[in-house]
């Protein structure tokens, strides 16, 4: 019997690398559901080719070009934010991949837990801004939550067989993003172009300034806190530019374990989608005797000091990963259409987690309020 399934986000990069795992398992995988924010174009070809129940459509301006598109098919097409809720609710999938990029996949992720539905997990801002609301609706729910992050698939995957009680730490690597040996003093002159050059990874551009700032870094240790209920001082970070090693855990007796592989979300999607099992695949493998030296250094929290919130923002908990992770949204969106410097961004996400009006057990009300306060707050820097 197929795996049914639903990819939210299927025209970013996670989405359209998702799309390539179904067409490869395409014997065992059925697409039931597509949602898309804007490339309409990319989204009608995706339904026509896969052909799932219905596709959602946010940008509603694009709603009637998809719904003329595909008004010959038997394909039910949803807009807007509720169509994209609503898709997310559904119970007839056996797993959600959530490939939303920024705050606006963490009510897609509860609502499919709350349904019962299985979450193959990209969008680690759904943990970042509600991880003790996720935690409890797990705990309530049937639903698993599986890590598509390549580092957090690493730990996933380096800690089956093993006894939580038997390890020590869980580390987290990083390439360090483009800019770990540029000179500091002229980060403020980083241009948008010279950002989103990743030298290991092809990802979308959110996610490419997030790696350059090592934001990204920061909020995968807040989704390692919440998905392996490890404490902050156990979860490190090192810096290993090849991006080979993926991610590792070190055990009490000194072993240390780690995932390796060539840097592909293609990997890390299949095992979320099969798992318990590694099944064959074409993707790219590790040549060993082709493989550059690997290299592992500290982390620069002087260079990135967006790491330093990251940690702040965890050990006070709380409403401080949510405003963090919304600042980083609108920052780092600013920095792109090239209304901020690069070192704004820091700037900009100190001001929201230090000012904004902390919260010790947010509700999602108390979340939605927030990003509205965020959001004009932010206005203040552009």
């Amino acid at each position: 019997m197929s795996k049914k399934v639903s990819i939210l986000g299927s025209t970013g990069s996670i989405g359209v690398s998702s799309l390539e795992v179904v067409s490869h398992l395409r014997d065992s995988i059925e697409v039931i559901y597509l949602a898309a924010h804007t490339n309409s174009d990319l989204l009608i070809k995706q339904a026509l080719k896969y052909k799932p129940q219905a596709v959602c459509i946010v940008n509603e301006l694009k709603y009637d070009q998809v719904k003329s598109y595909l008004s010959n098919t038997s394909i039910e097409v949803l807009k807007g934010r509720e169509g994209l809720l609503e898709i997310a609710s559904r119970e007839n999938v056996d797993i959600m991949l959530n490939g939303l990029v920024g705050s606006a996949g963490m009510q897609p992720t509860l609502n499919a837990i709350n349904s019962g539905v299985n979450v193959a997990l990209s969008n680690k801002e759904s943990l970042v801004m509600a991880g003790q609301i996720i935690k409890e609706a797990l705990d309530k729910s049937e639903a698993e939550l599986f890590p598509v992050d390549s580092e957090h698939s690493a730990i996933w995957q380096c800690l089956q067989g093993e006894k939580l009680q038997d390890i020590r730490n869980i580390i987290l690597t990083g390439s360090g993003g483009p800019f770990r040996e540029r000179n500091i003093s002229t980060f403020s002159k980083i241009s948008v172009e010279e950002a989103l050059k990743h030298p290991n990874w092809d990802m979308g551009k959110k996610i490419s300034i997030d790696s350059a700032t090592m934001m990204n870094k920061g909020l995968e240790v807040i989704e390692a806190y919440w998905l392996f209920n490890f404490e902050l001082k156990n979860i490190k970070i090192v810096v290993h530019p090849q991006s080979i090693i993926h991610s590792m855990i070190e055990l009490k007796d000194g072993a240390i374990k780690a995932q390796m592989g060539v840097p592909d979300m293609k990997v890390p999607i299949q095992y979320a989608l099969t798992y318990p099992r590694h099944v064959d695949s074409p993707w790219e493998r590790l040549n060993f005797f082709e493989c550059q030296d690997l290299t592992f250094q500290k982390p620069d929290f002087e260079r990135f000091p967006c790491l330093n919130l990251a940690f702040q923002s965890l050990r006070k908990k709380g409403t401080a990963g949510a405003a963090l992770n919304l600042a980083n949204d609108y920052s780092v969106d600013l920095f792109l259409k090239n209304k901020i410097k690069f070192t704004d961004i820091f700037t900009i996400n100190k001001s929201c987690l230090d000012k904004h009006d902390w919260e010790k057990n947010p509700d999602l009300e108390n979340l939605i309020e927030l990003e509205l306060w965020v959001k004009e707050h932010v206005k203040g820097f552009s």
